[in-house]
């Protein structure tokens, strides 16, 4: 878990979603998150099928949000589940040795708590004001260097932008989870590359 963390807005969909999506893997982005909270379940297990073999074909780590079951389905490389979305003890036990993340938002106990009950990533968020959860309680930036002693990659979410990127990484974050910066650009493989570009052992490919 290290460099751009792209995750899938709900508004997109379809064939909208796989071509944009398709763009983000272009552009060097280092893991993919499916999240879908408007969908029925027959469209997520399609566009988590797609999504997770258009992900294996770049050579990238894909995730699914809150839902184990699916997960496992579509044999994605993980799942991130949130405070109410499932017990990652009981996640671990099904996963094996896939990737279990989970969020934190501003409270460096739970990401202990999250870490003893094997998450081996945890996000901190919302670093800045999001469009996407604009009531989210704010992550002060020192959350990262307190962090850094729990051994696992930290993933910073939450109103990210290439304006402020620099310094969330600074912090000490090893990923970024960004929704509209990037998918909202009207070049989104040229604004993963810039993203890809900020983390210096995870270069943005050529143009």
């Amino acid at each position: 878990m290290r460099g751009l963390y792209a995750i899938t807005p709900d508004a997109l969909a379809g064939e909208l979603l796989l071509e944009r999506v398709r763009a983000a893997l272009a552009g060097g982005i280092g893991a993919l998150q499916y999240r879908s909270k408007l969908a029925d379940p027959a469209r997520r297990k399609q566009e988590a099928l797609a999504l997770s073999q258009l992900c294996r074909e770049h050579g990238v780590t894909f995730i699914v949000n809150d839902e184990l079951e699916l997960a496992l389905a579509v044999d994605a490389d993980g799942l991130h589940l949130g405070r109410e979305d499932g017990d990652l003890r009981a996640a671990r036990a099904r996963l094996g040795n896939k990737l279990l993340g989970a969020s934190c938002y501003d409270r460096y106990e739970l990401a202990v708590e999250a870490v003893a009950a094997g998450a081996d990533h945890v996000a901190f968020g919302s670093v800045f004001s999001s469009p996407t959860k604009p009531l989210a309680a704010r992550a002060p930036l020192a959350l990262f260097s307190r962090a850094a002693r729990l051994g696992v990659p930290l993933v910073a979410i939450g109103g990210i932008t290439l304006d402020n990127a620099a310094q969330v990484i600074a912090a000490g974050a090893h990923s970024l989870a960004v929704i509209s910066d990037l998918f909202e650009a009207p070049d989104i493989a040229a604004r993963a590359r810039r993203y890809a570009a900020l983390f210096p052992s995870f270069p943005a490919p050529s143009a």
